[in-house]
């Protein structure tokens, strides 16, 4: 993890690894889960996987529509925000690698790499300027996928035990 400086800010939430770098607009969170790539794809892409562990606060999510090819559309509603759906479009998708879309104004990428028996994910969000990083953070998305990504670990670590 980089050092903190005045461009860039490192820490952890809930085990996850979390970067807010100025310099790139973006925040960039890691978190290693106890399944393999395609596991953990699959809990990042399958709606009734989703619903079960996006919601930051740990409800299952009231809607969750996943139209998984490019130039698809998802939507995420939360029973705490149903006012403010997290809804995008996917712009690139390589099963069980890597996977893109677009959301909130914001460039999203989820790359799942294998390291042993677990999955490394990194997720970076990029903003297209520095007021609109300053938006996220104040909005604490920050915070809110790092609990997000907390939930998919503590899920896809239950879905394999059986």
């Amino acid at each position: 993890m980089p050092t903190p400086d005045a461009q860039t800010l490192a820490r952890s939430i809930e085990g996850v690894s979390l970067v807010v770098d100025r310099a790139t607009h973006s925040l960039r969170l890691e978190r290693m889960l106890d399944a393999s790539p395609q596991e953990a794809f699959d809990a990042w892409t399958q709606p009734d996987q989703v619903t079960c562990w996006w919601d930051p606060a740990g409800e299952p999510l009231t809607r969750c529509e996943i139209d998984l090819r490019v130039g698809g559309d998802f939507v995420f509603v939360s029973k705490g925000h149903a006012e403010m759906p997290f809804a995008g479009r996917y712009v690139e998708i390589v099963p069980g690698v890597r996977l893109a879309f677009e959301a909130m104004g914001a460039a999203g990428r989820v790359g799942f790499a294998a390291v042993g028996e677990q999955t490394k994910l990194s997720v970076e969000i990029q903003c297209r300027s520095d007021e609109h990083l300053d938006q996220f953070l104040q909005m604490r998305v920050d915070e809110g996928t790092a609990r997000t990504i907390a939930n998919l670990a503590a899920f896809v670590a239950a879905f394999r035990a059986g």
